[in-house]
């Protein structure tokens, strides 16, 4: 029989540190935005299990695979809900349950985005030179807190979905970049005067956007900007098509590698979501998703976070959760069991050949589970307890194979090409 050796490791999608490990580190972070979870609480919402179990809603999230979570403060809310000492409750959960912690500064006393960028109504009549000097001061207050009780978040956002600024009208970006630049500097100082190592993320809506992103991004570049992470939102009903998840994801891939290679810097999509009935639907939405940032150049897609994911029965309007209505997760979620699974990863890779006289693609083990991808992300084939992937149907090209090693857990993701 005719062989030819055509392994290439690509991606390992998930690692964990091992005590007197030598194995490559970088663990992705699966996560979600759980800021309305106190306020929810507070108005007798409960969360279950899928076999019915009463939990905290963190911990729940954590035994469905997340380890990260997303918490947003305003400056001065009238209802105090997302205020300084709100955030500072659901982190100290969060860090209790050794979960990642990610902080959203919207700047705002309300909700900031594309449409709504308000001053907090203390700073509406500063000078820039205070306005400046306001962001800075707020942003070390919040996180000075944070730091008196032993928490450490891994990410701050400065600002929330500013694809046109923040602090309208002083920075608005479409009016006056340098402004909005310098206020973004202004927090990304002081968020490393407390947190040297928290990784800055400047975040925009429309992830599938590319000229959005190169606008503001450019901009940046051009007037001293600095941030370390780029932030995506991505809802599939906003896309060009509504619901075309398919296509969104795909942009949304094709802009964060452009983002990889036009800046260096790395990226991750800090919230999405769907409708929260159409669970089977979300599930592929999200599992697609993962694997598309995984696959990023260079490595540097490094998390999905779910928006509000337990937000059920219309909760404030909002029908993007992923709960149904008696209060337990849909299968939207199960997307993320294995996204953040904690495997240990040898530095001994799989083998595989392509088996020309049975089109077969050979693996030089069995596996627990294999998956064969096309280079847009999509699923071609799955099967469990196999040494071998069929290819007679598949066009020549680029492939990546999916595979859960049976002895030691690994998981291995491999390019691979049918000649």
């Amino acid at each position: 029989m005719k062989h030819k050796f055509l392994y290439i490791v690509l991606v390992v999608f998930t690692f964990h540190t091992y005590q007197n490990s030598k194995a490559a580190t970088t663990i992705f972070a699966g996560g979600a935005d759980v800021s309305w979870v106190t306020q929810m609480e507070s108005e007798g919402k409960k969360f279950y299990s899928s076999s019915g179990t009463q939990m905290e809603c963190m911990a729940l999230l954590k035994s469905l695979g997340m380890n990260s979570v997303r918490l947003r403060v305003w400056v001065n809310p009238a209802d105090e809900w997302c205020n300084a000492q709100d955030l500072l409750q659901k982190a100290l959960r969060a860090r209790n349950l050794g979960m990642r912690i990610m902080i959203d500064f919207h700047y705002s006393d309300v909700w900031a985005d594309p449409g709504h960028q308000t001053k907090p109504a203390v700073w509406n009549s500063l000078s820039f030179a205070n306005l400046k000097l306001s962001v800075a001061a707020h942003t070390t207050e919040v996180l000075t807190l944070l730091k008196n009780n032993n928490i450490n978040p891994e990410w701050v956002q400065v600002g929330n979905e500013t694809g046109n600024g923040m602090l309208w009208e002083d920075g608005k970006a479409s009016v006056n970049m340098a402004n909005y630049v310098a206020l973004n500097n202004a927090g990304y100082d002081a968020v490393k005067a407390v947190f040297p190592n928290s990784k800055v993320i400047v975040h925009l809506q429309d992830g599938y956007k590319n000229s959005l992103f190169r606008w503001i991004f450019d901009g940046f570049k051009n007037n001293g900007g600095k941030w370390d992470v780029i932030g995506l939102s991505l809802y599939p009903i906003w896309y060009t098509t509504v619901n075309d998840w398919q296509n969104a994801n795909k942009d949304c891939l094709a802009n964060m590698n452009d983002m990889v290679s036009r800046y260096g810097k790395e990226v991750m999509v800090v919230e999405c979501g769907m409708s929260w009935d159409k669970p089977d639907a979300c599930k592929s939405f999200l599992t697609d998703l993962i694997l598309k940032t995984k696959s990023v150049t260079g490595g540097k897609g490094i998390g999905v976070f779910y928006w509000e994911p337990q937000c059920y029965n219309n909760w404030k309007g909002y029908s993007l959760g992923a709960f149904d209505a008696s209060g337990k997760p849909t299968v939207a979620l199960d997307a993320f069991k294995t996204a953040t699974e904690n495997v240990e990863v040898k530095l001994n890779p799989m083998k595989i050949n392509w088996e020309e006289l049975t089109q077969n693609f050979i693996l030089n083990e069995y596996v627990q589970n294999a998956t064969l991808y096309n280079l847009k992300g999509f699923e071609i084939f799955h099967a469990l307890n196999i040494s071998k992937i069929p290819t007679s149907t598949l066009p020549k090209g680029v492939y990546i194979i999916n595979a859960k090693r049976s002895i030691t857990n690994e998981i291995v993701a491999m390019k691979v090409i049918k000649p």
